[in-house]
């Protein structure tokens, strides 16, 4: 496998593991504190997540994507350089961000809900949850720029394992705060989902803690190639600067863009399901939307997610060296390894939704949420093309294009928004957020094939055996819940529910898998032998000649 492929594995493990261990702990999270506390919860993490975004100015992925360009050049001397002045300017913004979140949080809140409501939820509440959440600014910034120094030498076992690390903090802190508060102390679920976004600040000094191990482990060699530098580009430290945030406006706006339209849904939910009549039902579909059911719809989007981070430094170089050969080559399989391993899986969830939502997070309502986590699921695809065809842009000096691209999108769901929460109810907010993404996409693929005259032949031709095989995996999941459903009443019961999950993802994910590998799919799409399927294979047949 390339070194793309190999990078690749290593963050999307360490991805899936982390957003994996996210959607988990959610289970006994809502068995605490409810739909309430996932729509409280919710209202708090998108506004994080934006300030988060724009104190970091997209500078840790520029970071990478610089260190790389010198670091080819054999100029190592800037790329540290660079990386001390985006440390201290990190460590800035994050205390700036803290405080505009800190005290603006109650105007925030205002925006939000309105107190007149019959809604549990309270102004005072919001503001409460914003606040605790913001504490967490002062340390992420200045840790995701080490992230990105080591992902510009190609290294992401930094990132890797500072994720995983991150996100075992926090569980462990939210899980332990919001049972102690509700089971122990009987206090309420805002303050039980206040200690829940403060989760945010211990998980970061967690992981903090492992890049500063990682830094002193690194230091040694990292010194060793700055005495041994033979060129040096002598640029001007405000020069490096403005290439540096060249890079990073564009970054910014992909970082931006699920929490972009999630903060569109913010403003616009609560007062728009009110004025369609639906006010007894907003804060359960707002809670399975945005906070519940997004966990396991972004699952799958962090295969692209941890493509994007390992093919930037390398086609950056590959591009940087004119190499158009090799440039289209990563572009095709990074397209592709997305397509053959997101489309089966969001296909497959919006064919188990019910199960899913419901082996997760419970029965209740399940006409609502499984519903509406059927028609979200397919747009995980979209959120994945997007984080990946935005990282090529960024990778082929077309950064400035992903801020048209998502601008266009961000427009009609702002646009469109409340007019097909009025004409859909819940599921017109999903609505505007495929439209919203996939309007991005198209011009992203657009201005790929335009800057490189890419071609998308192959790409369409795999996508349509990945479709059939995709609607075969729908058909063995439909005669699993046909076949168990006579004797396992899994529309009644939770544990029937998982039961019939469990066996819908093993015959449908198995048939796919069977289909994909036997037509020798996943050995092009990868590049050589899938080892793992490999080694299975080998065994069973091993086992069937000793049976012989």
């Amino acid at each position: 496998m390339s070194n793309v492929v190999r990078s690749s594995m290593l963050l999307t493990g360490a991805t899936f593991l982390s957003k994996f261990l996210g959607m988990i702990y959610l289970i006994p999270f809502n068995a605490l504190v409810g739909a309430e506390g996932g729509a409280l919860y919710s209202f708090a993490y998108v506004p994080y997540t934006i300030m988060l975004s724009i104190s970091t100015v997209g500078l840790p992925l520029a970071m990478s994507k610089i260190v790389a360009k010198y670091n080819a050049l054999g100029d190592y001397e800037t790329g540290r350089r660079m990386f001390k002045y985006g440390t201290n300017l990190m460590l800035f913004t994050g205390v700036v961000s803290f405080l505009i979140l800190f005290f603006g949080a109650e105007i925030l809140a205002h925006s939000f809900i309105e107190d007149n409501s019959n809604s549990t939820i309270t102004v005072a509440d919001v503001t409460m949850v914003i606040r605790m959440v913001s504490f967490a600014l002062i340390v992420i910034p200045a840790m995701s720029i080490v992230r990105g120094f080591f992902q510009g030498y190609e290294s992401m076992g930094p990132t890797a394992i500072s994720q995983v690390v991150e996100q075992l903090a926090r569980i462990l802190f939210v899980l332990i705060s919001v049972y102690i508060v509700i089971k122990v102390l009987g206090g309420t679920i805002a303050t039980a989902v206040g200690f829940a976004t403060f989760g945010a600040f211990i998980g970061a000094i967690g992981s903090a803690f492992i890049l500063i191990l990682y830094w002193r482990y690194r230091k040694p060699y990292l010194d060793r190639q700055l005495q041994q530098q033979r060129f040096s580009s002598n640029r001007a430290t405000k020069d490096l600067f403005k290439e540096l945030f060249s890079y990073a406006g564009p970054f910014i706006i992909v970082a931006l863009a699920t929490s972009l339209y999630q903060l569109v849904d913010s403003f616009t939910f609560q007062r728009a399901m009110i004025a369609a009549g639906f006010e007894d039902i907003w804060e359960i579909a707002l809670g399975s939307i945005n906070t519940y059911g997004h966990k396991l719809v972004i699952l799958p989007g962090t295969i692209a997610t941890g493509l994007s981070l390992a093919i930037l430094p390398a086609m950056t170089k590959t591009f940087a060296q004119k190499n158009m050969v090799m440039v289209h080559q990563q572009i095709n399989q990074a397209l592709q390894i997305v397509l053959v391993l997101v489309i089966p899986a969001v296909v497959g969830l919006a064919a188990l939704a019910n199960e899913a939502y419901g082996a997760l997070y419970g029965l209740e309502n399940i006409e609502i949420t499984g519903t509406l986590m059927a028609w979200y699921a397919p747009v995980g695809l979209l959120f994945a093309l997007f984080t990946v065809t935005a990282s090529i842009l960024q990778g082929i000096d077309e950064q400035n294009y992903t801020v048209l691209s998502l601008l266009g999108g961000l427009l009609a769901k702002v646009l469109l928004n409340i007019q097909f929460i009025h004409m859909f109810g819940a599921k017109g907010s999903i609505i505007g957020t495929a439209l919203a993404v996939g309007i991005a996409v198209v011009l992203n693929l657009w201005r790929i094939k335009v800057a490189v005259d890419f071609s998308y032949r192959k790409i369409r031709r795999r996508t349509m055996l990945i479709g059939i095989f995709s609607a075969i995996m729908c058909l063995v999941i439909w005669l699993v819940k046909v076949v168990f459903g006579m004797f396992i009443p899994y529309e009644e019961s939770r544990l029937g529910t998982i039961i019939v999950l469990i066996l819908g993802v093993g015959f449908g994910g198995g048939a796919y898998l069977w289909l994909a590998y036997s037509s020798t799919l996943l050995e092009r799409v990868f590049g050589g032998r899938v080892p793992l399927i490999g080694t299975i294979k080998a065994r069973m047949n091993k086992l069937r000649n000793r049976s012989k």
